[in-house]
């Protein structure tokens, strides 16, 4: 791959005339005139957001007077002696990582870093190809900047990396930025987190709705990219796909500049919905950290698990969705590869084990924010609403939402009440009374449960 300098990843990656085909049409849909690169800015350096502009650096950097790539990540965080160390041997068990520092006059630092004589910083790091949250995986180096309005001023096409709590802040500044800009840029947004919103009505917020909020951008010009993907593996070549999700206008051609040989990028319609599950699943990721590890990895408990908070995951897409049907695919595969790998169940793992506690955040060094923890919060408030009642099964009466679903009280017991120990997720579980996973799916598949107004909508609405 060709990274800032114009070298070549060692995994290869052609940049032939197909490259510059797509990054030319991409440029006239967007009206760039010649001499002027397309300017595309990550704002937020976590592991999927560092990525994601990495994998453009890679495909398009060397083509300088027609692209240009670069991310924004807060000045002054500084990369504990530890991390240092780890960093150090990183870089030694990689001889093309370690001839590039060498090259670059950068490795010195580094052995000073390991002994302690001097600090790096996570946006120095960054430069040379380090992602604060992901170091065993090494980036092409990054244009790196710290000053956020001149990241921003003059962007194309801005690719959100924050976490879903951090967006609305950082674009409210950014939309002082803009007022005076002509045309809207493009955003891309990764982020999978909602909020609660309870004021006139109970409906859930999304981070495309929080920018368009924060910016004024026109909803249309902001897209969801999500999928069943680990950053890390992506960026090693591990075949993978996602899914971005918008208006018409820009979606079909984002899809195709995107799209990489093994990274396959499809388009939606349906943008408020596929990000909104892109927070769901992180949720029950979280019970199924806790779970495993309480469990000592039972493959039969985990079982049971899956098939309990699959449940309650289908009962809630047929509350938010008219047709939930085609939902079930990516939100199954995105769920499955959160568990298997995600740093939700990690966290959960970690809490259960007494690795971790409530107290230290959600947070994490090495892992950034652990983005289910404020969507339990979230969800929990919403379906809390009496407001969106739905029948329950026995008694003919009528309940809140939330308590057709177990598994998501008591994690909002365990991680924002914290009236109950982690090990209460089993009671939850292996409760004698609770339904079928099967009758509570064929209760949400015979019941109109569709509640619009959780989406902000009026039923029929298009979500695009």
């Amino acid at each position: 791959m060709a990274g800032a300098e114009g070298a070549t990843h060692p995994n290869g990656n052609a940049n032939g005339a197909v490259v510059e085909e797509k990054l030319d049409e991409l440029r006239r849909q967007l009206g760039k005139a010649d001499g002027d690169p397309l300017r595309i800015v990550g704002v937020g350096a976590g592991a999927w957001g560092s990525v994601f502009c990495a994998l453009l650096q890679d495909a398009y950097g060397h083509l300088r007077d027609k692209a240009q790539v670069r991310i924004w990540r807060r000045p002054g965080r500084a990369v504990d002696r530890a991390t240092a160390g780890h960093l150090f041997d990183v870089i030694n068990a990689r001889e093309d990582v370690l001839r590039r520092l060498i090259r670059r006059c950068a490795y010195l630092k580094y052995v000073e870093a390991r002994l302690g004589d001097r600090t790096l910083y996570a946006d120095e790091i960054l430069r040379d190809g380090f992602c604060l949250n992901m170091i065993d995986t090494p980036l092409c180096p990054l244009k790196v900047v710290t000053n956020l309005q001149e990241a921003v001023w003059d962007a194309d096409i801005v690719v959100n990396g924050l976490p879903s709590t951090d967006t609305r802040e950082v674009f409210g500044e950014i939309g002082r930025y803009w007022k005076e800009r002509i045309t809207a840029p493009i955003i891309i947004s990764l982020a999978k987190g909602i909020e609660a919103s309870l004021d006139p009505m109970p409906r859930i917020i999304t981070p495309t709705q929080m920018i368009s909020n924060a910016t004024g951008v026109p909803l249309e010009n902001i897209l969801y990219l999500g999928g069943p993907n680990i950053a890390s593996e992506i960026y090693n070549k591990e075949y993978a796909n996602a899914r971005i999700c918008g208006a018409d206008k820009w979606r079909k051609p984002l899809a195709k500049f995107l799209r990489q040989p093994h990274f396959i990028v499809w388009d939606n319609s349906d943008l408020i919905t596929h990000e909104v599950m892109g927070g769901l699943k992180n949720v029950y990721a979280i019970g199924a950290g806790l779970v495993a590890a309480l469990t000592n990895e039972s493959a039969t408990s985990k079982s049971v698990y899956f098939a309990l908070c699959t449940s309650e995951m289908i009962y809630i897409t047929h509350l938010l969705e008219e047709e939930p049907e085609k939902l079930a695919g990516p939100l199954l595969a995105d769920t499955y590869v959160t568990l298997l790998k995600g740093r939700n169940a990690w966290y959960g793992q970690k809490l259960a084990k007494g690795e971790l506690t409530l107290e230290m955040g959600d947070s994490i060094k090495g892992k950034g924010t652990i983005q289910g923890v404020s969507a339990v919060d979230a969800f929990y408030e919403l379906l809390s609403q009496d407001s969106l009642s739905v029948m329950h099964p026995e008694g003919n009466r009528s309940v809140a939402p939330v308590e057709m679903c177990p598994i998501l009280k008591a994690l909002h017991r365990i991680l924002i009440k914290r009236d109950r120990p982690a090990d209460s997720i089993l009671q939850a579980i292996r409760d004698e009374t609770m339904y079928d996973p099967r009758e509570r799916i064929e209760m949400a598949q015979g019941h109109s449960l569709y509640r619009p107004s959780l989406l902000g909508q009026p039923k029929g609405d298009v979500k695009a």
